[in-house]
């Protein structure tokens, strides 16, 4: 049975993600910092306390795997602080390092831990089309980069990297875009990215794609 690690599980797309490879077979494992009733729904999932800003936590996780193999590991965990305070006016340093802990250090440090159990990784990105969100957008770029990073130095361990952008989603990061035209929900939006990323191989490591299958440019 194939083994796939998913954080930011307990909500919006990882909680998607989740129960879509576990219907198809994966051993799941179901990864978040918060432990809900919903994330305990998953019945045939591994539900495991996460916090990927915390290395404490991240090594501990690691062990629990025990030298496992891993075929798939979605980095899904994200945060987004309200328009109000990561605003041109308004962010702060400690937004910007809340923000860049989870959403660009925590993928790749857990990425680190995972490296000798991993076959596959994958990560989710935003685009900007709005302004603002100024620790957000950069968390996001900078992910992107460190994907690009892995791309190269993994290519030779036959590990393929896929940068996964799920377009406008309906989830709790930033429940204000529910109202926008190309908003989907959660299950939409993992079901189109688990097709696009089922069909690239390592000739399309270290892209940037679209949940409708097209390349973004980067």
């Amino acid at each position: 049975m194939p083994t796939a690690v998913i954080t930011g599980a307990n909500s919006g797309i990882g909680f998607a993600f989740a129960q879509i490879l576990a219907k198809e077979g994966y051993d799941v494992y179901a990864c978040d910092r918060d432990i809900s009733d919903k994330i305990k729904s998953l019945k045939t999932a591994k539900i495991y306390q996460l916090d990927v800003t915390s290395p404490e936590s991240i090594s501990a996780f690691a062990r629990e795997l025990d030298g496992g193999p891993v075929d798939v590991l979605l980095n899904v965990a994200g945060i987004m602080s309200p328009p109000e305070q990561d605003s041109v006016d308004s962010t702060t340093k400690a937004v910007l390092m809340r923000t860049f802990e989870v959403n660009a250090f925590g993928p790749l440090l857990l990425t680190q831990a995972l490296l000798p159990n991993l076959v596959a990784r994958l990560e989710a990105l935003a685009t900007n089309s709005s302004g603002g969100s100024y620790a957000y957008r950069a968390s996001k770029a900078a992910v992107n980069a460190i994907g690009k990073n892995l791309a190269i130095d993994l290519q030779s361990k036959g590990i393929v990297v896929s940068i996964l952008h799920p377009g406008i989603t309906n989830t709790n990061i930033n429940p204000s875009v529910a109202t926008h035209p190309e908003c989907v929900e959660p299950e939409e939006a993992a079901g189109k990215l688990w097709k696009v990323l089922q069909s690239k191989d390592m000739s399309d490591t270290g892209k940037f794609w679209h949940r409708e299958g097209y390349e973004l440019p980067w």
